[in-house]
């Protein structure tokens, strides 16, 4: 009885040990294409991933979905390129993962190409069978990359 309990909640562990590590793999691969998605400033792929109530922190202000696809589909800000140097181990709970990457950004805004050193914050949430971004959000380092 006591080997039986035993596997019960071997199995268990193990089942929950792969479902993170998975769903972490899984998010890890979403974030690396939404950043090429806003590169190639496909707003198709990026509007399916953007959840409707999902918030954008940028240095110039907050906004929510459908303003920043006007911005990267217009090209006001355009994220040539994210030089993904560390992405944190995601954070887990229930049906949201928070995502750390420290990354330096290579954008035009406006007519100015600019580089950034930043910490960005992402978070999505599981929204039936699909993942959904409902928050982006840039924290400027002022500290060597």
């Amino acid at each position: 009885m006591k080997k039986s309990i035993l596997g019960i909640i071997t199995i268990i562990l193990f089942s929950m040990n792969t479902f993170a590590q998975n769903t972490a793999e899984e998010i890890k691969t979403l974030s690396k294409n939404k950043w090429q998605w806003m590169a190639d400033k496909d707003v198709d792929k990026l509007a399916k991933l953007f959840d409707n109530q999902s918030m954008f922190v940028h240095m110039g202000g907050s906004w929510g979905k459908e303003r920043e696809l006007e911005i990267i589909k217009s090209g006001f800000i355009h994220y040539k390129k994210a030089d993904v140097h560390e992405v944190f181990t995601p954070i887990i709970i229930e049906n949201t993962v928070i995502l750390l990457n420290r990354i330096t950004l290579t954008a035009v805004v406006g007519t100015n190409e600019v580089v950034n050193p930043f910490m960005v914050t992402e978070v999505y949430v599981k929204v039936g069978n699909e993942w959904k971004m409902g928050s982006l959000s840039f924290s400027k380092l002022m500290g060597p990359n």
